[in-house]
């Protein structure tokens, strides 16, 4: 018989749990990886039960299996905000949050939005955004805060002339993204971030039904009208979670990956030397900070066993990303920033399964083409704050930095 929720008789810890350092997971990650890789924990956010899932292994197994969903509507569903019930339900779910068919439909109407031939003819168009950036950057002349002026506009450029959204409304949609991905926001103000951030897409998506262009909500409505697969609200949600999902965090990680390079001299000196280990210097960096543990949090629709663990039907887990790859059976000297690591390209910090991200391609095109171009055109940056100074983002859903102020 193996153990399940109801055997467990030691206070579970809370979660979220605290960095003790900006550059490393939490420190009870290893512990649990060692001691107890599924185990108990209670949200920080209302108190309710779930499952925390620490290893590489278990984690890839949670995420691939179908019997676990991640329905966010469910009751078991391990929410990391607090959203009013009524509020919950009457939000449409995205196709994160769908299983097939649903989730099957949406995704093959989204995948060539994201594939590697859209993402080449892409290039050109990043380098010209970032070259832009940077170019005001140096205008301006230093200390800047370079999430201000170059992590956050790159991809929300990028990502608005994808999907055929005025650039001017950016920080419109930044301030609501934000407000629904805070944890410590109030209820109110988050349900007011959705209610206004839902009725601008719908605006988008109404007037590109009559007059269409050359970006991606139209496609998605032609590729539609030609063969009806979705109605009106779907492709508005498709619309929101790319908007949202599509700055925020490749914003936070060219802040992150940015400011680590600084802080490690020498792979930086690596990246700079060799232009071919751009590529494998991403992977690493997308291992190491693994940004968002909320992302992939699965409720169990029967029971399954994980680790020698039953997790019973309805209950909550969280696989988390960022534990899975600090996991030193899969990568030695997991918390050590190492670009020849040949094991990086194994992380997990896009997910795994049906719901793994789908637009990896176009993050990791960014940051290749960012941290590229920036240490090449200001090879003196440097930073203009100490580390201890910097303010991280614990209380956020998706982890960064608020300010990073850099000079040269």
């Amino acid at each position: 018989m193996t153990p399940s929720a109801d055997q467990h008789e030691a206070v579970p810890p809370q979660f979220p749990m605290t960095r003790s350092c900006p550059f490393s997971p939490p420190e009870q990650y290893a512990k649990l990886r060692e001691s107890e890789p599924v185990s108990r924990a209670t949200l920080k956010v209302n108190g309710k039960p779930a499952w925390l899932v620490t290893t590489h292994e278990h984690v890839k197994k949670v995420l691939g299996d179908s019997r676990v969903t991640a329905n966010l509507k469910l009751p078991g569903y391990p929410l990391q905000v607090p959203v009013p019930e009524e509020m919950l339900q009457a939000v449409p779910l995205t196709f994160l949050s769908m299983d097939p068919p649903e989730h099957t439909v949406q995704r093959r109407m989204l995948a060539p939005e994201f594939g590697l031939r859209r993402m080449r003819a892409l290039r050109e168009r990043v380098q010209q955004i970032v070259d832009v950036q940077i170019d005001e950057m140096l205008a301006t002349g230093g200390p800047v805060d370079l999430v201000k002026a170059l992590a956050l506009p790159v991809p929300s450029h990028v990502i608005c002339e994808l999907l055929g959204v005025p650039y001017k409304d950016h920080p419109r949609f930044e301030e609501w993204a934000w407000a629904i991905m805070n944890h410590e926001i109030s209820e109110e103000d988050r349900g007011r971030a959705h209610y206004e951030l839902d009725r601008y897409v719908d605006g988008l998506v109404t007037a590109k039904e009559s007059e269409p262009g050359d970006d991606m909500i139209s496609r998605l409505i032609e590729q539609n009208r030609a063969e009806p697969a979705v109605e009106h609200s779907d492709i508005v949600s498709m619309a929101r979670l790319m908007l949202v999902t599509g700055h925020e965090t490749t914003a936070n990680m060219i802040a992150l990956g940015t400011l680590a390079l600084l802080e490690n001299p020498e792979q930086l000196k690596a990246v700079k030397e060799d232009a071919e280990l751009l590529p494998k210097a991403v992977e690493e960096l997308l291992r190491f900070f693994s940004i968002s543990d909320s992302g992939t949090a699965r409720v169990a629709l029967e029971d399954i066993e994980i680790g020698g663990v039953t997790i019973r039907a309805g209950e909550g887990i969280l696989p988390l990303n960022n534990s899975a790859n600090h996991d030193e059976s899969v990568f030695p000297e997991a918390d050590t920033l190492d670009f020849h690591r040949k094991e990086a390209r194994s992380h997990l910090a896009f997910g795994y399964g049906i719901h793994q991200c789908i637009g990896q391609n176009l993050a990791r095109l960014e940051l290749e083409i960012v941290y590229g171009t920036l240490f090449r055109r200001i090879p003196e940056l440097r930073p203009a704050a100490p580390l201890s100074e910097l303010k991280f983002k614990d209380d956020a859903m998706v982890y960064g930095v608020y300010e990073l102020p850099v000079t040269w």
